[in-house]
């Protein structure tokens, strides 16, 4: 169990897609993910979405991250974000995102 203060430092926020691109080093299969949070500002995620996802169908979709993190070295690249989806299967990601459109950088609650 953990607290709702616990919860509350996890900062999760919307952001859209802005550029997907192949990440062939990735050990599995992964886009490299620029995501524009407004005022955060455009990050970068590494993301294994491959499954359910072509690259072009991405592009100015809205989604969730969590932007607390540290950055997380995968291969040569740097993810910053933690983009979120939820889990159907062994590396089988479905992302979660608003169903309406909302300002970049909102926080979730």
């Amino acid at each position: 169990m953990i607290t709702w203060d616990d919860f509350a430092k996890v900062d999760i926020r919307v952001g859209r897609v802005v550029q997907v691109d192949d990440f062939p080093r990735a050990k599995k299969p992964a886009y490299q993910l620029r995501i524009d949070f407004g005022e955060l500002g455009i990050k970068t995620s590494s993301a294994q979405i491959t499954k359910h996802y072509a690259k072009g169908d991405l592009l100015g979709q809205l989604v969730l991250a969590v932007v607390n993190f540290p950055p997380r070295q995968i291969a040569t690249f740097f993810s910053e974000v933690l983009t979120l989806g939820v889990v159907v299967g062994d590396g089988d990601i479905v992302l979660v995102h608003p169903d309406h459109e909302v300002p970049l950088g909102s926080r979730i609650a």
